[in-house]
C-alpha cells in the first residue's frame, strides 16, 4: 500500500485499513482548514475591509450564535495564536493534506508532531479561557452559562482532538515511526 491513495485494499490488515481511514480524516482536516483559516480565522487579525461583506457577516453570525467574542474582539494572546496559524500552520496545511491523502508518507512525521503539539497547546489555552474567563466585561457577548460555555467549547474541541490523534499516530503507528520498524528487525 506504499503511497497508494486508494481507500481499501483487500490484502490489507484491518489495522492498515484503520490507519488509512485516519489518514483520510487527517487529509480532510487539513484541506478544510485552509478556507476556514483564510475566510474566518484571519479576520481576527487582519483589517475588516480585506474581507467581503458576506464573510464579515458570517463571522458576526458565528460570534453571536456561539457567543465567541474572541473572534470579534480578540485578546492579544489570541491574536498571537492567529498569527502563528497564519505564518506557521497555513503553509503546512496543503503539505499535510497532500501527505495524508497520498498516505504512508513517513517524511510528514516530524512536522506533524510539531504541528500537533503546537495546536493542542494553543487549543487547551483557548478552552481554558472559554471555560473559566469572566466575559461580563467583553465588548461582545460571551458565554455565561455552563451550557453556552460547553457549546462554544464544542466548536473548538475538534481542533484539539484531531491534532492529538495525529500526534498519537505519528508516535505509535509503525508506518510513521521508523524506530519501531528498526526495533522489530
Amino acid at each position: 500500500m506504499s503511497g497508494d491513495s486508494s481507500f481499501t485494499n483487500p490484502t490489507e490488515s484491518p489495522m492498515a485499513s484503520y490507519s488509512r481511514l485516519l489518514e483520510w480524516v487527517f487529509a480532510c482536516y487539513f484541506f478544510t482548514h485552509i478556507p476556514i483559516t483564510l475566510a474566518i480565522d484571519l479576520q481576527a487579525l487582519l483589517p475588516g475591509d480585506l474581507y467581503l461583506p458576506a464573510l464579515q457577516d458570517l463571522l458576526k453570525w458565528y460570534a453571536a450564535r456561539f457567543k465567541d467574542p474572541m473572534m470579534l474582539d480578540p485578546p492579544a494572546w489570541f491574536k498571537a495564536f492567529i498569527l502563528c496559524e497564519a505564518l506557521l500552520q497555513l503553509p503546512f496545511f496543503p503539505v499535510a493534506a497532500y501527505a495524508f491523502y497520498k498516505g504512508n508518507c513517513s517524511w510528514i512525521r516530524t512536522p506533524a508532531i510539531i504541528y500537533s503539539t503546537h495546536v493542542a497547546t494553543t487549543v487547551i489555552t483557548i478552552l481554558a479561557h472559554i471555560l473559566f474567563n469572566d466575559f461580563s466585561k467583553s465588548m461582545y457577548p460571551g458565554p455565561k452559562t455552563t451550557s453556552e460555555r460547553l457549546t462554544l467549547s464544542a466548536i473548538y474541541i475538534p481542533y484539539l482532538l484531531i491534532p492529538v490523534l495525529i500526534l498519537i499516530s505519528m508516535l505509535f503507528n509503525k508506518r510513521y515511526n521508523p524506530d519501531e520498524e528498526k526495533k522489530r528487525q
